[in-house]
């Protein structure tokens, strides 16, 4: 078994055929080669499922069987075992993968597999030593996927690690974008192949279950979870620059909130650099991109209330119109910033920072729950305390709190269960979205005053304030039961 560790760079046909005049690869010699990947799977997909991979790989006249753990890409970076030996298609004989789980669970099904698709590509490739002990495969692979009838383009660089550390693949993929416009891949070519082999409409993607433990150290259970956020903000990606459908954007937006939440809770645990110069670019990312949201809840939410309330003044077209026009502008603002080379940068530079992170004294994410979660629920109270009979800034300030402190219980569910952290959730999060109703109409405040300058926009204002004022009795009630519950992580942890 081999550990196969890559990142993967998309680039545009242009910047591919600029790649092999590049300094870095000046007198190094490259490699040609015709590479035909059939894809095997049961009719139900149970691999897929599994996420493992099984293909031939034709290389001339030799054939390769590999069987690959999929992993889900995160700032461009894969790491997966991989087994691989010659063999013929149609032979699935898989005694040379030495982890009994994957073997045992692919030996019964070697009747069943079949091709479900196919890549076929033109690689070059350049062998680099940065460094001495330092090896790295440049690989730039040109062709097609071919699923059900349908073609997409392939047009990709892998650096995989030969020899050296995953610092070493940073440290050249950053050198290469330093120069070249290249953006880290969100999904391999077999993810991309299943869904276009299913035809798939694109779905926002929302928030996965990390897997983390008691025992591990605190900045290896940080690490796993700010890649997860990374990878949710990735998979959106495509839908935001390809259609209009405001949930794209809405979970972007949360996958960045998740990520500051995260680097909050841990703070203690980062070196300060790290949070000095990563903070203020995520934070300024989730303004760009909530300029957009703003105006899509706008659209969807209160235009609607506001046109039924006002059906016959020409106030309310007026401001249809406006926020129409800025929803729109907003909506190519954050196409633009997601296809910008600062944000390619971002990801690639805040993935590096990620790997590189101090460990430090090792300590266990079990002994640093309670204290963490008391200091959120400690914010929460002492911002709660402020917003009764507040402003809509300070009711703002407590909703953040309590995102955090639900987020931080999701990041940390698998080491904490039963029914006094569901009810606890439950209410956490009946409380969030009431405040989440009361920022839209502060939020509607806001834009209308920007559509509607003057004394025109005075009878919507009105008419917005009373339907927040009208939300505080059961803002109230919320947060009294809010605060008869139990702390779950008030009981031992397992």
């Amino acid at each position: 078994m081999a550990i196969e560790t890559e990142i993967k760079l998309s680039l545009s046909a242009h910047t591919a055929s600029q790649l092999g005049s590049h300094a870095l690869l000046a007198g190094v010699p490259s490699q040609r080669q015709l590479l035909i990947n059939t894809y095997y799977d049961t009719p139900d997909n149970r691999l897929r499922g599994e996420r493992l991979v099984v293909r031939y790989r034709q290389k001339g006249g030799e054939w390769l069987l590999g069987v690959k753990t999929a992993v889900q890409l995160s700032g461009g970076l894969a790491e997966r075992k991989e087994w691989e030996r010659s063999g013929r298609p149609g032979d699935f004989d898989f005694a040379h993968v030495d982890q009994s789980a994957v073997r045992d669970f692919l030996e019964p099904l070697r009747d069943q597999l079949q091709p479900a698709f196919v890549t076929h590509f033109q690689r070059r490739s350049w062998l680099l030593e940065p460094r001495d002990g330092v090896r790295i495969e440049l690989a730039l692979d040109r062709g097609t996927i071919e699923a059900g009838g349908r073609r997409q383009p392939i047009c990709e660089v892998e650096l995989e690690l030969v020899s050296g550390a995953v610092g070493d693949l940073f440290d050249l993929a950053l050198a290469l974008q330093a120069t070249l416009p290249l953006h880290p891949e969100a999904r391999s070519k077999s993810d991309r192949a299943y869904r276009l082999l299913a035809d798939l409409p694109m779905i926002a993607a929302k928030a996965l279950p990390v897997p983390v433990d008691a025992g591990m150290s605190s900045v290896s259970a940080f690490r796993r979870i700010a890649l997860s956020c990374v990878s949710q903000l990735q998979s959106n990606e495509k839908g935001i620059l390809t259609t209009d459908a405001p949930e794209f954007v809405h979970q972007a937006r949360v996958a960045i909130r998740r990520l500051r939440s995260a680097m909050r809770v841990w703070q203690r645990h980062l070196p300060v650099p790290f949070m000095e110069r990563f903070d203020p670019l995520w934070q300024e990312l989730a303004k760009r991109l909530g300029d957009a949201r703003n105006w899509d809840v706008f659209l969807a939410d209160t235009a609607p209330l506001l046109s039924e309330a006002f059906a016959d003044r020409a106030e309310i077209g007026l401001l249809l119109r406006y926020a129409r026009r800025r929803s729109t502008s907003n909506r190519k603002a954050a196409r633009a910033v997601l296809k910008s080379a600062a944000y390619s940068r971002l990801l690639l530079d805040f993935s590096a920072a990620l790997q590189a992170l101090p460990e430090g004294k090792v300590r266990l994410l079990g002994d640093s729950v309670p204290a963490w979660l008391d200091k959120c629920a400690r914010r929460v109270n002492q911002r709660a305390a402020e917003a009764q009979g507040g402003s809509d800034e300070a009711r703002h300030r407590l909703r953040l709190a309590f995102k955090q402190l639900r987020y931080a219980l999701e990041f940390l569910s698998p080491i904490l269960s039963g029914p006094v952290l569901e009810n606890y959730h439950q209410s956490l999060t009946a409380l969030q979205e009431q405040l989440g109703r009361q920022n839209d109409l502060a939020v509607a405040l806001q834009l209308t005053t920007e559509a509607l300058p003057g004394r025109k926009a005075e009878v919507v204002q009105d008419w917005l304030a009373a339907q927040s004022d009208a939300l505080l009795p059961e803002l109230e009630a919320l947060l009294e039961d809010f605060r008869r519950q139990d702390a779950p992580w008030s009981v031992p942890l397992p």
